[in-house]
């Protein structure tokens, strides 16, 4: 008879817990950063940077991606509290996951045509082409979304009934094909196939690159290569935790060490994976050229505005008679 890991007691790291004052300390950090980061870029790029082709689109729906994430943070510590919380989070976590693989992926992609294939691709690598690719990557991280949100509950912690959860409850006779499904699912995504065709897409970039001496070529890519590899530093390890746990479905790790041992792994893995909604604003401003640019003209529009403003307000200060007292 398999060891049922589910009855081992989880010994939760306390300060990773929901509920726990470190973790809304730092979602409303990670909250405040990611939204003033993504709203600052979004403001940039419809204001001052045309789109004219999928990688600005891609840019575009990535910002998009970890503002929706952003902006959900402060609900994962309350998401225990009611079922309409609880169903929002979950979908939120889970199109965000779905969303900004698939559209680094994109990206990796279109960088791999205008570089390896250029002359090929040049009629494929359009703004039309990449609003469709866009609709389609949200159409499909919505219905990969769906079962987990349909799923969602809000239930009493077992052995203690003063304690609230959410989490998936599965129907019970049904229960391990869904925990399964939800698992191969996300590690497809993120481990089968997206990081794969990342990985042979640079690799071939990155040959080319070192045959030429094109050094627009080797500034476009050095931004969206940084943020293929931080996406995969914030979300491999969630995704590896993942599997791991795939495998105590499996009754593969069916110790109650090993169970306790993945389940702090996944609280850490959660936060880094987190975390990645304020990240890419920060490569953006300090490599993108595009954007370092038009970011340079709306500082300086700024000060120069702020500049005649001070002046003009000292002048009539200025030219203002003063009364006598006599």
């Amino acid at each position: 008879m398999s060891y049922d890991y589910t009855s081992c007691d989880q010994d939760d790291n306390p300060y990773f817990l929901s509920g726990s004052t470190v973790m809304l300390v730092l979602y409303y950090v990670l909250f405040f950063l990611g939204v003033l980061g993504n709203c600052t870029v979004l403001w940039v790029l419809q204001r001052y940077i045309k789109l004219k082709t999928m990688t600005d689109v891609c840019i575009l729906n990535l910002v998009l991606s970890d503002l929706l994430l952003a902006v959900s943070l402060p609900l994962w510590t309350y998401s225990s509290e009611n079922l309409p919380s609880c169903k929002l989070i979950t979908g939120v976590y889970q199109i965000g996951f779905f969303s900004g693989t698939l559209f680094v992926t994109l990206m990796s992609v279109d960088r791999y045509f205008a570089i390896v294939r250029a002359v090929a691709a040049m009629k494929s690598r359009t703004l039309r082409y990449g609003i469709v690719a866009s609709v389609i990557i949200w159409v499909i991280s919505v219905i990969m979304a769906a079962p987990q949100v349909i799923f969602a509950s809000v239930d009493t912690v077992a052995d203690d009934n003063s304690t609230l959860q959410c989490e998936p409850f599965y129907p019970e006779e049904t229960e391990m094909f869904w925990k399964k499904l939800r698992n191969f699912t996300e590690n497809t995504v993120g481990l089968f196939v997206c990081l794969p065709i990342m990985i042979y897409c640079y690799v071939n970039i990155l040959i080319v690159l070192s045959k030429s001496r094109n050094s627009k070529r080797h500034k476009a890519v050095k931004m969206i290569l940084t943020v293929v590899c931080v996406f995969m530093v914030c979300w491999i390890p969630y995704n590896i935790t993942v599997f791991l746990t795939t495998l105590q479905l499996f009754n593969i790790l069916n110790t109650c060490e090993l169970s306790q041992s993945i389940n702090v792994a996944m609280g850490f893995a959660e936060v880094i994976a987190l975390s990645h909604c304020c990240v890419n604003p920060v490569i953006y401003a300090l490599i993108g050229e595009k954007f370092k640019k038009s970011l340079g003209k709306i500082l300086m529009k700024y000060s120069h505005f702020n500049y005649q403003s001070r002046n003009t307000t000292e002048n009539e200060t200025s030219n203002t008679p003063v009364k006598s007292d006599t």
